[in-house]
């Protein structure tokens, strides 16, 4: 069963933009794969119809076969609470410690403290952030900063995890590095969608690659079907 399928949707915004126009997919459990495009192809808005940010003018967005249409009041916070979202900038609270910044989905969810230090410890040490626990996310280097995100959108062991250009301002190397630890995240189960406009990124990973033009999906190329540059 997919975890993630888009029946022809569209999203038409108030001021006339067609963002998407007609997009069907789906993703499986534990599948990693990429949109992308040129800026204004509709990769943001898909990320945001799937947490629920924008709703679709038209077709289905179904979450676990529930069609998020239906999903309204209390129902958006449980479902937000099965997507893990990695941003760009990362959207760090800088008065917090690292440590602090990860268990946010935790502390929200009532978890008991306890469990919620073991899992903390437990993220950070298998993401190469266990020194930098007590920190502030202005003494961390960039590609920390990310790690931090990443590691506070999966620490809740969401079902599907997105990630909006997360290595848009990382240089090759850690861009490199970002892109394995959503690969082994992958591998542990976790759906993962990736909307990145770095072709050459892109076509190293040998992921499934869902391509958009002005609102629609124009191609979905296989791993095998990539060819370098």
């Amino acid at each position: 069963m997919p975890v993630l399928r888009f029946d022809n949707v569209s999203k038409l915004y108030s001021g006339g933009q067609q963002a998407l126009s007609d997009v069907s997919f789906a993703v499986e459990a534990g599948e990693m794969l990429f949109v992308t495009g040129r800026s204004g192809a509709g990769k943001s808005t898909l990320l945001k119809l799937i947490h629920l940010a924008e709703r679709a003018s038209r077709g289905a967005v179904l979450f676990e076969e529930r069609n998020l249409a239906r999903v309204r009041g209390g129902g958006i916070a449980a479902h937000r609470r099965k997507i893990g979202v990695v941003y760009q900038n990362h959207q760090l609270l800088m008065d917090r410690s690292v440590s602090d910044n990860v268990a946010l989905p935790l502390v929200l969810r009532g978890m008991k403290r306890v469990e919620i230090g073991k899992r903390v410890r437990s993220i950070l040490d298998r993401l190469g952030l266990a020194a930098r626990a007590r920190a502030l996310p202005s003494q961390l280097s960039a590609g920390e900063q990310q790690r931090v995100g990443i590691a506070r959108a999966v620490i809740a062991e969401p079902v599907l995890l997105v990630a909006d250009e997360p290595s848009g301002n990382l240089d090759p190397a850690l861009s490199a590095e970002i892109m394995a630890l959503l690969a082994a995240l992958s591998e542990r189960g976790t759906g993962v969608l990736v909307a990145s406009h770095d072709l050459g990124l892109v076509k190293r990973m040998r992921k499934r690659v869902l391509v958009l033009d002005q609102g629609r999906l124009v191609d979905d190329i296989a791993p095998e079907d990539l060819i370098d540059e």
